[in-house]
């Protein structure tokens, strides 16, 4: 199967990347973004976060659905909000897991989608010029 180009006006990327930029707002960590367009019929990005309580994620989850219908981007469905282990926020194109650490650390999505490419999402440095310092 042919590489799918990424396109920056790819409204999933976006939507993924924005997703991951909020979190990282909200203070979750190890935050990444894989692009499963080859890989997986299901879904095209999965942002995959932990948080450090479950208050947090909770929270991060309720924000994400909000923001999400805001975008044009309705979740479709969520699960695991009751127990704040793992959030999965299903928005057809991008799906979200929101993971407390030792979930993360159990079911490793990383390892188990390990061929996907990962998306840069953090802003790139801006250079700064001489005449700037």
């Amino acid at each position: 199967m042919a590489a799918k180009r990424a396109s920056k006006t790819d409204p999933a990327r976006q939507w993924a990347i924005a997703a991951a930029r909020l979190a990282e707002q909200r203070n979750c960590e190890e935050i990444i973004v894989l692009d499963l367009r080859d890989l997986s019929p299901v879904t095209d990005y999965f942002v995959i976060a932990t948080g450090t309580s479950d208050r947090q994620l909770r929270s991060v989850g309720d924000e994400l659905c909000q923001e999400g219908k805001a975008a044009g981007h309705r979740v479709w469905h969520v699960d695991g909000k009751d127990s704040g282990e793992w959030i999965v926020l299903d928005f057809v194109d991008v799906v979200v897991h929101l993971f407390d650490q030792a979930h993360r650390r159990h079911y490793d999505l990383e390892l188990i989608w390990g061929e996907a490419p990962r998306v840069t999402w953090r802003p790139r440095a801006r250079k700064t010029t001489d005449a700037e310092t």
